[in-house]
């Protein structure tokens, strides 16, 4: 049997949004249970605040998270049923959070902002009669039908029930079942408030019909034998499915916690690999920089020395220049003198100067080419080269460098023995 589902949850039903608000007080605090909601071993739900403040009243000697000192743990008593929880090092910060509590208060709170007099009550649909209502309940094929499909549809031939007796059978049932407070979700103990959950969890299918039709006119007429087998049925189903839905979101929450433990270190790590990428090249460019110190003085070097070998001929050259302009002036001026014997005098001196003067060999000159340079020239490009591939190694860790620091300096620490 095919039908349209075409509703929205009855939490607008003062009622009903009354009973949800009870399940979700905190038996401490007595307000609407505050993030992050944890679940207890005995299946009772706390806010993790307010279960702090049990534990830290029952445990007085134990130490915060923040402290430096790590406690082995500690124990404090469900306020709902006195069961003793057991805690470990981490306090209540190592109690699971109920995430279906909490989805739950998120949908109650938009639920409650909306106003109630624009949650107009909407109808399931039969889809093969479309103007006709869901208002039956076809007892052999458990499955919620119309009028029309009872009288000459696929249903003609099964038994029926009113669709209101059957949701309020149901209730009942699941009511009478209850044994705890509060939300104790994934329990049999808990199967009265989880028909009141299905309203803000279930979608179309079987369970649409548990949180559609829920009205004050229900009737109390009483339903077959097959509805009571049919209500265990379903309540055993239910329990299982949630008590399997928490198991999941434990399970998702341990990979969650484990995926922020596996975050943290890929940051510890990549930051680590930094400083030592940094303390490498930093070492490279030391390296860099105290050959090309060493070339730069041994370039100094040589042209000191060839500096100096050259200005010195240029003074040489000078003296000599010096002395032979003299020399020449001298000549002229005794080539001028009036006087016979004084010239002769001097003539002949002269001639034996200027004899010796030309004679005079000065130190060689530099050879063609002496002021090159080229020999300093440096050839970087192979070295460049090697520089641009350098690489991460693959399959490499720091843990050797590691070690390897750590004995150097233990053994840098080590004095010599007496």
């Amino acid at each position: 049997m095919n039908f349209t589902v075409g509703f929205k949850p009855l939490l607008g039903d003062a009622h009903s949004m009354d009973n949800l608000e009870k399940q979700l007080i905190c038996p401490i605090c007595l307000e609407m249970f505050s993030k992050p909601v944890v679940i207890l071993p005995c299946q009772h739900n706390l806010c993790r605040k307010c279960a702090n403040d049990v534990f830290q009243a029952s445990n007085p000697l134990w130490q915060s998270r923040s402290s430096t000192t790590v406690s082995s743990g500690g124990r404090f008593r469900c306020p709902s049923c006195r069961h003793e929880v057991v805690l470990d090092r981490h306090g209540v910060y190592g109690l699971q959070r109920n995430l279906l509590v909490e989805n739950i208060i998120d949908i109650y709170k938009q639920e409650s902002s909306r106003p109630l007099h624009s949650k107009a009550e909407q109808h399931l649909m039969c889809e093969e009669h479309e103007d006709e209502k869901i208002n039956i309940y076809c007892l052999s094929c458990e499955v919620p039908t119309c009028s029309l499909c009872k009288v000459f549809g696929a249903h003609k031939d099964c038994e029926v029930a009113p669709l209101p007796t059957i949701y309020k059978r149901q209730k009942v049932s699941s009511s009478r079942g209850s044994k705890h407070g509060g939300v104790g979700v994934g329990t049999q103990d808990g199967i009265s408030n989880c028909s009141l959950l299905l309203h803000l969890t279930s979608k179309a299918g079987r369970s649409g019909l548990k949180s559609q039709l829920r009205r004050e006119e229900l009737s109390s007429r009483p339903g077959p034998p097959a509805l009571s087998a049919s209500l265990c049925v379903w309540q055993s189903e239910l329990s299982d499915g949630i008590a399997m839905l928490v198991a999941g979101n434990d399970r998702v929450q341990a990979v969650i916690t484990q995926m922020e433990e596996v975050c943290q270190t890929i940051e510890e790590n990549s930051r680590r690999q930094k400083q030592l990428l940094n303390q490498r090249f930093e070492g490279l460019c030391a390296v860099l920089e105290e050959r090309k110190g060493e070339l730069l003085q041994a370039l100094a070097r040589e042209q000191e020395e060839k500096l100096q070998r050259v200005r010195g001929l240029i003074r040489q050259y000078g003296d000599h220049l010096e002395a032979s302009s003299k020399l020449v002036e001298s000549a002229i001026q005794s080539m001028e003198e009036p006087q016979m014997a004084l010239y002769l005098q001097q003539a002949k001196e002269l001639i034996n100067k200027v004899g010796t003067m030309s004679k005079v060999e000065l130190a060689g000159r530099p050879e063609p080419g002496y002021e090159r340079m080229d020999q300093f020239t440096v050839s970087v490009e192979h070295v460049a080269e090697m520089l641009r591939t350098i690489d991460f190694q693959p399959g490499t860790s720091g843990e050797e460098e590691d070690e390897e620091v750590a004995v150097e300096g233990e053994e840098g620490n080590a004095g010599p023995e007496e």
